[in-house]
């Protein structure tokens, strides 16, 4: 239930229809409540105001027609400006950033505002009347109060009408573009790393802990030892709940080994997990961890850092692609991923076996290496900046400056590797003094990642290996 719910609260941010149509709920009302004031309260405050005249009936009538029939035609300016600009950046910087856009609290705010304001206008219009109307001792009534609000709406509306045209533009410059999605899976690692699922168990080999029926290695006898619980979606894992998992698991003393995490595509059938031992996991047990997964249409980056990395790959290979041949945006994607990759050199990353408050273990998960997270990030996007000097001179930049924040000589090997594969691929694709220059400094860096001392190496070739622009 909470897998669901968290995805329900990341549609729901993702929407053009919810926080317009709270608002629009709130300003009715707020309409409701002003004529109820006015009804009870009469205009005799305003008496005491000279510089506020109370309205009569028509004149209150033609201000709110006015401002309602603006109101509505605003919002249909600024929900085509705001269609148009969502259109122009998923086709210029990929459509799975789409979402980055349709949750963009400023646009749906303005949309919102606007909406409100119509129909604020449109109930205290329907509340006005005229001396005579409805019998002929009816008097008129006019509620000045709201008529008030009503006015202070629209200077809200026209001051969000300056931000909106401020902000469309600023939203779809790409620097700011790549900018959210960086700041965004840096906040990601700083809170899922180091633990994700449980209490991460220290790994050893041939870890005794783990069943024989859950070891890669497991003969017939135990395998059947495995209970399968089966998907009965089809789509994205959006989301795992793990405290879903570990309280299962210790309710039913089970031990469960994840097939999927998230961002991975299962279809209906697919073994999400399997649990140990068999005899412990009935129905029940089954459906409450299924329910522990929540599966949508499309990958997010509730729980998926390799989406968000994927974002930033997909701009810069765009940016290098023969049509657009924009290397400046690829570099600036490649400063964020290095920045991201400098955070995870630095962290302990969790073990796949995790454990519950008694430190049994009850999960085994797919496991989460600094050898994943470059090849990813920079892996996918070597065969793009090696065909291009300047993306390839910034790419071994940022692998120099992650270098810089490992201290693991084991971190340190898997960017030598990294380095040695672009220079393959820098020899084959650049040609002349291109591929020199680029061969060259692929060279010094491996010479410098060679030394012990390779920090103070890497900080004295400064000059080339950051604070460039």
């Amino acid at each position: 239930m909470k897998a669901y719910l968290l995805r329900l609260s990341n549609d729901l941010r993702e929407s053009y229809w919810f926080l317009p149509t709270v608002m629009a709920s709130g300003a009715l009302l707020l309409a409701l409540a002003m004529v109820y004031v006015d009804s009870h309260s009469g205009t005799d405050w305003m008496d005491g105001l000279p510089w506020l005249y109370a309205a009569r009936p028509a004149g209150a009538r033609s201000l709110l027609s006015s401002i309602g029939g603006s109101m509505i035609g605003v919002a249909g300016t600024t929900f085509s400006v705001t269609i148009a600009a969502v259109v122009y950046a998923s086709g210029q910087y990929g459509p799975r950033l789409l979402s980055n856009f349709m949750s963009d609290r400023g646009n749906q705010v303005t949309l919102g505002t606007f909406i409100a304001t119509f129909v604020y206008s449109l109930v205290v219009l329907r509340t006005i009347r005229s001396a005579g109307e409805g019998g002929s001792a009816t008097p008129a009534f006019v509620p000045q109060l709201a008529l008030l609000v009503a006015l202070i709406l629209v200077l809200c509306s026209i001051a969000v009408l300056i931000f909106f045209i401020h902000h469309v533009p600023m939203r779809i410059h790409i620097n700011n573009v790549i900018e959210r999605i960086g700041e965004r899976l840096i906040k990601e690692i700083d809170e899922r790393f180091p633990v994700f699922v449980g209490t991460p168990l220290k790994e050893r080999a041939d870890d005794p802990r783990i069943p024989a029926a859950l070891r890669i290695d497991a003969d017939r006898t135990d395998y059947d030892q495995r209970a399968p619980v089966r998907s009965e979606d089809t789509g994205y894992i959006q989301l795992i709940d793990d405290s879903a998992l570990i309280a299962v698991a210790r309710d039913h003393d089970l031990v469960i080994r994840l097939h999927y995490q998230s961002g991975d595509f299962i279809h209906k059938g697919s073994v999400l997990l399997e649990a140990w031992p068999i005899d412990r996991c009935d129905e029940e047990a089954a459906s409450a961890l299924r329910e522990a997964f929540a599966v949508g249409s499309r990958r997010t980056a509730l729980q998926d850092l390799r989406f968000l990395i994927d974002e930033l790959v997909e701009i810069a290979a765009r940016a290098l692609s023969p049509g657009v041949n924009d290397p400046f945006t690829a570099n600036s994607c490649l400063d964020w991923l290095g920045a991201a990759m400098a955070d995870v050199a630095r962290r302990d990353l969790p073990s796949r076996l995790r454990a519950d408050e008694d430190k049994a273990l009850r999960v085994i998960a797919h496991p989460v290496t600094f050898d994943g997270f470059i090849d990813r990030a920079f892996g996918a996007l070597a065969q793009y900046a090696s065909a291009d000097m300047i993306a390839g001179q910034r790419f071994l930049n940022v692998l120099g400056d992650v270098a810089l924040s490992c201290d693991d000589p084991e971190r340190i090997e898997t960017l030598k590797r990294q380095v040695h594969a672009f220079r393959l691929l820098a020899e084959g694709a650049l040609n002349g003094a291109c591929r020199d220059s680029v061969l060259a400094r692929a060279d010094e860096l491996l010479r410098a990642l060679d030394e012990p001392d390779y920090k103070r190496r890497l900080r004295d070739g400064a000059a080339w290996l950051g604070g460039t622009a």
